[in-house]
């Protein structure tokens, strides 16, 4: 457990249920915000995604390694009696509830929020599903490919003349986590108001709808789907990628005033004032033209070359770095953005940390993401005083698998 008082959630006991990523991405952000966040694992194999790879890490799952630090691992058997009793015990006295089971699971489980929150009304449960708890598409099981597809995104992304293309992350899985984790804060605000705890439902479809955002729009104004455009924007120009010698650049001439101080840069002032650019919806209009022109202007200089003059101009600009540059920008490093935590297995394991910052002070130090099962005695004797006899009734029960829980050394 994290000893410090100062995070920000110092204090608040989360039961985490997930598995795989959407759920354990939420619950990585509130224990890195000081959570006690006590992971709920199947006993018999644990979270499903402890087997995604490779690569893996003296036998652990990079992929799970990735989404799972700031927790404690309890092994329990929610499909037994005992198993779903101990559970029980544990919301008596948690603060959240988290869980991405399709909707139904947890209440065929007498886990329903009903039986969780039944001797703690002031209970948060936050439930992640690939399309809500409601509507036709309830029951459908949601993986981040499918949701990506069903929400448009992938209808927008890609060339023109090539067929829809994920986003090269899990960005289904990864903005649910974020909107689930943005829900508990507001679910925990709003019971400091009321004193009665509630409902959070997040579904993977709504949270990638949301990101339509001005595309949404467009569709609403004009009755017209946007199509796919490439790395182009529909309403500014330039506004996409170029190659240069070396590599690949991003240049964001927004406005008029960054089109004639870009023209400077590019030595082309002729274009600076021709009627075809010399206004932003016409060159918008105007884009493949325009693209034909400074295609061959940014081939002849390197990346490093445009970055350093367009830069100091002042222009919007950017590298397409790979992640092995991010991951050892300057920029992050001296920012403390890349942390490392010591794994009893895997070694020393290097993350990228929380992106918020209270007071410019550094988050506290992490806890590694825990073996299978590692914390379950502790978490019994943290959360409800419970001795050797009473973890061991349960153990004789099933409640933790085949194997009973290690005490903690007293």
């Amino acid at each position: 457990m994290r000893s410090s008082s100062t995070e920000a959630l110092s204090g608040i006991k989360v039961l985490d249920l997930c598995r795989v990523v959407s759920g354990p991405f939420a619950t990585m952000h509130l224990g890195d915000l000081g959570a006690d966040v006590v992971k709920i694992e199947d006993p018999r194999a644990g979270d499903e995604s402890r087997r995604y790879g490779p690569p893996f890490v003296n036998g652990e799952s990079s992929y799970f390694l990735s989404v799972n630090r700031n927790k404690r691992s309890c092994a329990i058997d929610l499909k037994s009696p005992a198993g779903r009793a101990a559970a029980l015990a544990l919301a008596k006295v948690a603060d959240v509830v988290t869980d991405n089971f399709r909707p139904g699971t947890l209440d065929k489980w007498g886990l329903s929020y009903e039986a969780l929150s039944a001797d703690n009304p002031k209970l948060i449960q936050c439930s992640i599903s690939g399309f809500g708890r409601t509507g036709p598409d309830a029951s459908r099981p949601g993986y981040d490919l499918i949701l990506q597809g069903e929400s448009g995104v992938m209808d927008i992304t890609g060339d023109s003349d090539g067929p829809p293309m994920k986003v090269g992350t899990s960005i289904a899985d990864l903005v649910t986590g974020l909107y689930a984790s943005q829900a508990v804060l507001a679910a925990l605000v709003k019971r400091e108001r009321s004193g009665a705890g509630g409902r959070v439902d997040v579904s993977m479809l709504d949270a990638m709808a949301s990101l339509l955002t001005f595309n949404a729009g467009m569709y609403f104004a004009s009755g017209e789907s946007p199509k796919r455009r490439g790395n182009v924007h529909p309403t500014i120009s330039p506004y996409e990628t170029f190659e240069a010698g070396g590599g690949w650049l991003n240049v964001g001439v927004a406005n008029d005033k960054f089109w004639s101080m870009f023209c400077d840069v590019v030595e082309r002032k002729d274009i600076e004032n021709d009627t075809r650019f010399d206004k932003a919806p016409k060159r918008a209009a105007n884009r493949a033209a325009l693209a034909d022109i400074l295609r061959p202007i940014f081939r002849s200089r390197s990346r490093d070359h445009w970055l350093s003059v367009l830069g100091k101009a002042g222009i919007p600009c950017g590298a397409i770095r790979t992640v092995g540059e991010v991951c050892e920008a300057p920029q992050l490093v001296e920012r403390g953005m890349v942390q490392s935590v010591a794994h009893k297995v895997a070694g020393d394991v290097k993350f990228v940390a929380r992106p918020l910052r209270f007071d410019d002070l550094p988050p506290a130090p992490s806890i590694p993401p825990p073996m299978l099962g590692e914390h379950t005695a502790e978490v019994f004797e943290d959360w409800l005083g419970w001795t050797r006899e009473r973890l061991s009734e349960f153990a004789s029960k099933g409640a933790f698998g085949e194997a009973a829980p290690k005490q903690s050394a007293e």
